[in-house]
């Protein structure tokens, strides 16, 4: 076995060949939108995958262990102290050679290696990858209960680095739809986990790129708890920038009214309504 075989998972091209092509009658188009989603955003949980893309948790699991039989997926479960973990699937060898033949293009051109995609199972960065993950599919599923709204768009880390790179590094770009309102916005995800002075030094770059395209482009910041929430509000006071903060809450998505700008003492608003905030 070459090397070139061994990275890309051990599937020789004659089988693969072979394997892809009987695929043509067994994947549908939602099947292709999950590779997609696990191309773009590297890893995802049972839960997010049914917030995203299925209405039931036992029909995901049902179609993502076919999908992982068939090679086009792959998964794996971390360790939990207490109870079981959910099942966190990546992007399989078929279903990157699934992407590349959509693309016309080799599948390395994808930079997909099966070994990189399995090894986030032990990456230090994997709840932080989870957490970015899990908000955007958070406001999927609720798109999916409201009428007229919609995540219009979602950037990965990745995307935005080779967009705004030089100036920025937000954990995701958004849009987001609710009837008549749209509002962009960078995502800065905090896990509670890193000094406030870290999240602050980030301002200056957003500062920087706000005046180079003339944009304004909301910054939310995503913390753990309310206490961690107001240490950072005064770290980030003062930059100039449109900063929104929240916090998670068990009655609201993100789309829901959690959102707090650095001006403002209250009410928290709606997602849509940071469109006017400014």
């Amino acid at each position: 076995m070459t090397a070139a075989t061994r990275g890309s998972g051990g599937v020789g091209p004659d089988r693969q060949t072979r394997k892809l092509a009987d695929l043509a009658a067994r994947l549908t188009p939602r099947d292709r939108q999950l590779c997609r989603l696990l191309a773009d955003h590297r890893v995802l949980t049972s839960h997010q995958l049914t917030e995203l893309a299925f209405g039931h948790l036992d029909t995901a699991e049902d179609r993502l262990r076919t999908l992982t039989t068939l090679e086009v997926l792959d998964r794996f479960r971390p360790r939990r102290d207490t109870g079981s973990a959910p099942y966190h699937y990546v992007l399989g060898p078929l279903g990157a050679a699934l992407l590349a033949a959509e693309a016309d293009q080799d599948p390395a051109e994808l930079g997909y290696r099966r070994d990189r995609a399995l090894a986030l199972a032990h990456s230090q960065r994997l709840a932080h990858l989870l957490g970015v993950n899990g908000f955007f599919a958070a406001l999927t599923r609720a798109a999916r209960h409201q009428p007229d709204a919609g995540l219009e768009v979602w950037w990965s880390e990745q995307r935005c680095a080779a967009h705004w790179g030089r100036l920025v590094h937000p954990d995701g770009y958004g849009r987001w739809r609710d009837h008549h309102a749209r509002v962009d916005f960078f995502l800065e995800y905090d896990r509670g986990s890193e000094p406030l002075g870290r999240l602050a030094g980030k301002l200056p770059g957003y500062l920087e790129l706000a005046h180079a395209t003339g944009i304004r482009t909301p910054l939310l910041v995503w913390l753990p708890t309310p206490a961690r929430e107001a240490t950072a509000r005064q770290a980030l006071a003062g930059s100039g920038l449109p900063v929104a903060t929240a916090t998670p809450h068990p009655d609201h998505t993100p789309a829901g009214p959690l959102w707090l700008p650095l001006h403002a003492s209250g009410p928290r608003r709606r997602l849509a309504q940071l469109a006017t905030a400014w």
